[in-house]
């Protein structure tokens, strides 16, 4: 699937009133959103979801590659045509830099977990060490009453892990927001000098009258 950075006007999605496209299924989509990092901002863009009635799935916000730029993370289930819209949206505000949307085969993304597990149980029955291995857990905290595993991997997977814990007593979990790094880009670093090329700033003109008062005013 192409980069969605140029946005398109001819797919209309159900949500549009339109019947073309409406045996279209909603799908999963990874909105990326380059950002200054400004007090606010992530209230204003959430509330953009909000009044459409659209339930994020995770949202994730770190630095980018780019030094005072942030990045966005924001994993929604919508039609593409709803997606554009929001994307348009969202670029609107004064700090947003720049707005992509991608699927899942677009991007490749991890969510981390924690598990917390009796330590007792893990002592006394080999076949849940074995288990934890085998889905790629490990040991980040031990103690005697209890024990926290962590693993990475796609929803699928994780939660996957959860049901192989539950018959073992599993105390706790909780799962991170999603990471995602797009396959065909080339950074953020890129987009920003090809706007410097294609729009360069104006050279500074000196002011033809500077340091010349007497004359400029004299009667």
């Amino acid at each position: 699937m192409e980069n969605k950075d140029k946005i398109e006007n001819n797919k209309v999605s159900p949500a549009g009133g339109d019947l073309e496209g409406a045996d279209e299924a909603k799908q999963e989509f990874n909105i990326t959103v380059y950002t200054e990092n400004q007090i606010g901002l992530l209230s204003r863009i959430s509330t953009i979801f909000t009044r459409r009635k659209i339930n994020i799935e995770s949202l994730n916000t770190s630095p980018s590659e780019v030094e005072k730029i942030h990045r966005f993370n924001i994993v929604i289930n919508e039609w593409e045509d709803v997606v554009r819209k929001l994307c348009r949206q969202i670029e609107k505000q004064v700090e947003v830099l720049k707005v992509y949307y991608h699927t899942n085969e677009d991007v490749i993304w991890q969510e981390m977990a924690l598990y917390k597990v009796s330590t007792d149980v893990i002592a006394e029955k080999v076949s849940v060490e074995r288990l934890l291995r085998e889905n790629g857990a490990r040991v980040v905290t031990l103690r005697k009453d209890y024990t926290v595993f962590e693993t990475t991997g796609h929803r699928e997977e994780t939660d996957n892990l959860i049901s192989i814990l539950q018959p073992y007593g599993l105390i706790e979990f909780v799962r991170s927001a999603r990471v995602a790094i797009i396959k065909d880009s080339e950074g953020f670093n890129s987009k920003l000098r090809e706007f410097e090329r294609l729009e360069p700033g104006e050279d500074v003109v000196e002011n033809e009258f500077l340091n010349k008062a007497d004359k400029v005013f004299s009667m």
